[in-house]
């Protein structure tokens, strides 16, 4: 069976071991996959996947082990039951090549690098295996499957509704492991995931965001503002744009349209008290941000609505 047909992914191909295995596959969306296998037999599957370099594969182990064999067998990593690995190599592409033991389930989330930007929004930014710096490393990461990410991946295994909604249910089951995967304790106030390593920057440009948000219609300079977050104008700059995705000033330009759009629905303002409120000193000024955001006048806009 030829592994290139298909430039995203192909069908899995037969090794060369006795015992061959395929796994259960369901397409979420594009860019957007999970991967199922459970070996019941008393034999060692081997099962084979083409995955190029664009996608970040999350693998869980619910029971028993496995291993992913690398670079034509001189390289091996275990994983063991209740555990997790997270791999991800802009580089060269990480096929999978998985000797699964007996008696072992696995469930795989591939998740392809701009799809999984669009999932987290203007936050994937702060997951820094996605950074600009860390662009052209290569990263992996173990852990344990806690209890709520075992009941989602149960689930998944045990999959036994209508199979016209499979899809639908599958791909919740996705995004609730992922969220589950990124998740902090709940008493860690802090806007981060687990690859960002600084957590007190990572604190104060959650406090630069609060400040101009909640002074929008007058916003300090950014020299203010670093100054005022006890931040170098530098790291600032950096590191906002790092959580964030967009610059200070960008960022808050998008959240005031996003504002006034929201409350020029309410109805309970006029276009002139709207740009007020979102720090707009005339109306033609705000008229011409409204715009520039979404493309047509703010009256225009509420006719529109109807």
């Amino acid at each position: 069976m030829n592994l290139n047909n298909n430039p995203e992914f192909s069908d899995f191909s037969d090794t060369k071991n006795t015992a061959r295995g395929s796994f259960e596959e369901t397409k979420l969306d594009d860019g957007f996959f999970v991967l199922t296998y459970q070996n019941e037999t008393n034999t060692i599957q081997t099962l084979e996947r083409e995955i190029d370099s664009t996608y970040i594969q999350f693998h869980f182990c619910i029971k028993g082990s496995s291993v992913f064999v690398f670079n034509n067998g001189n390289y091996r990593l275990g994983i063991e039951a209740e555990n997790s690995l997270l791999l991800y190599n802009p580089q060269r592409d990480l096929p999978i090549h998985l000797e699964v033991q007996p008696n072992s389930w696995l469930v795989s989330v591939l998740v392809s690098i701009k799809k999984f930007h669009g999932l987290f929004s203007q936050e994937a930014d702060y997951i820094t295996f996605l950074s600009a710096d860390n662009k052209d490393k290569k990263y992996y990461k173990d852990g344990k499957i806690s209890p709520s990410m075992a009941i989602a991946l149960n689930q998944i295994v045990n999959y036994n509704l209508n199979i016209s909604i499979k899809n639908l249910y599958f791909k919740g089951k996705a995004l609730e492991l992922l969220s589950l995967y990124f998740n902090r304790s709940e008493d860690a106030d802090i806007e981060q995931c687990p690859f960002l390593v600084d957590e007190t920057n990572v604190i104060k440009i959650r406090k630069a965001k609060d400040i101009v948000i909640a002074r929008m219609a007058e916003p300090p300079t950014l020299q203010e503002l670093s100054e005022e977050i006890g931040l170098s104008l530098k790291k600032l700059k950096e590191g906002f744009k790092q959580i964030y995705g967009d610059s200070v000033f960008s960022f808050l330009f998008d959240y005031k349209m996003e504002v006034a759009r929201k409350l020029l629905e309410a109805g309970d303002h006029n276009v002139n008290e709207v740009g007020l409120k979102v720090g707009y000193s005339t109306s033609s000024h705000f008229i011409s941000a409204f715009k520039k955001k979404y493309g047509t006048t703010p009256k225009k806009y509420l006719m529109a609505l109807g």
